[in-house]
């Protein structure tokens, strides 16, 4: 008897070593996944046990809709750096989704199933979660072409002959960075990059201050036919509602310029204002890239 129970006492403890050396992952969809029409989009997990991410795996995923059939889409996913596994995957439409994970690892297969829902971007891009749309870069891209109307109509002012020419030729050249989506969208980022860290260090506007900005501005435009008659034909109403929110976030990072600028003349007394301004823009630039590169930004 007494045997008898050791044997089963045994057996039962080979049967807990055997489920114990099962390796119990977690997968975590570490960059969202957003549908985009024929498109292969960015698709990234981290895989821990326990609080320990778990490197040297060979991951496969298989995708599949959970309340429609569009059969399965199947991803390899190859280890990149920071212990992440990376793919890309193209589907059929945003949606509820089943994950089917297969990792194995040292001869040992294991599957993880996971449930995931695909959503439709509502931008081109996002910063901290906040969508930059295509109605922000047709806007700065409308902003591009006025100044470019500017500098023409001035250089027609300022010039003759030759000089025109290729004063005109030059102006031609810039379109194409005005068409440049990666050149909008750094714009865009720069702009919001340091209005949340004039947040972050409790700088607030008022209505008067913004108000004070946007008359200087239609001030400089009123000078331009060609800008006079861009801004009619975009719509004044909508022109000058969208640069009044512009604007909000420009006198946002005027006061981080100005603090920096402080910042510069009180530590250098004996410095000139020319070389003042000089270290506070080095200092700004600085500033700004290692404020984007704290923040959160996906581009699609």
């Amino acid at each position: 008897m007494k045997k008898a129970m050791m044997l089963t006492a045994l057996l039962f403890l080979a049967i807990l070593a055997g489920c114990s050396a099962d390796p119990e992952y977690k997968i975590e969809v570490t960059k969202p996944i957003y549908f985009q029409p024929d498109t292969e989009v960015p698709f990234e997990i981290k895989v821990t046990e326990g609080e320990k991410a778990v490197k040297g795996l060979d991951v496969s995923a298989a995708f599949s809709m959970t309340n429609m059939d569009h059969g399965t889409t199947d991803v390899q996913l190859t280890e990149g750096t920071d212990d992440m596994y990376e793919g890309n995957v193209q589907l059929p439409m945003g949606g509820k989704y089943e994950i089917v994970f297969m990792l194995e690892k040292d001869g040992k297969k294991t599957e993880e199933v996971i449930n995931y829902e695909v959503k439709e971007p509502k931008g081109v891009a996002a910063i901290n979660g906040e969508w930059i749309t295509n109605e922000d870069l047709d806007f700065y891209k409308f902003i591009n072409y006025l100044q470019l109307a500017i500098n023409r109509e001035t250089d027609q002012k300022r010039y003759t002959g030759d000089q025109l020419k290729e004063a005109l030729s030059y102006w031609d050249s810039q379109e194409k960075l005005v068409e440049d989506k990666n050149q909008l969208l750094t714009q865009i980022v720069r702009l919001r990059a340091m209005a949340m860290l004039a947040e972050e260090k409790g700088h607030t506007t008022v209505d008067t201050e913004i108000e004070t900005e946007i008359n200087k501005v239609r001030d400089q435009y009123n000078q331009f036919e060609s800008a006079k008659a861009m801004i009619k034909e975009y719509g004044e109403e909508k022109f000058w509602e969208t640069e009044k929110q512009q604007y909000q976030l420009i006198v946002l990072t005027q006061k981080v310029q100005k603090d920096i600028v402080e910042k510069v003349r009180k530590e250098n007394p004996k410095m000139g204002e020319q070389e003042i301004y000089f270290q506070a823009q080095k200092q700004y630039e600085e500033l700004l890239v290692s404020q984007v590169n704290s923040l959160k930004i996906e581009i699609l």
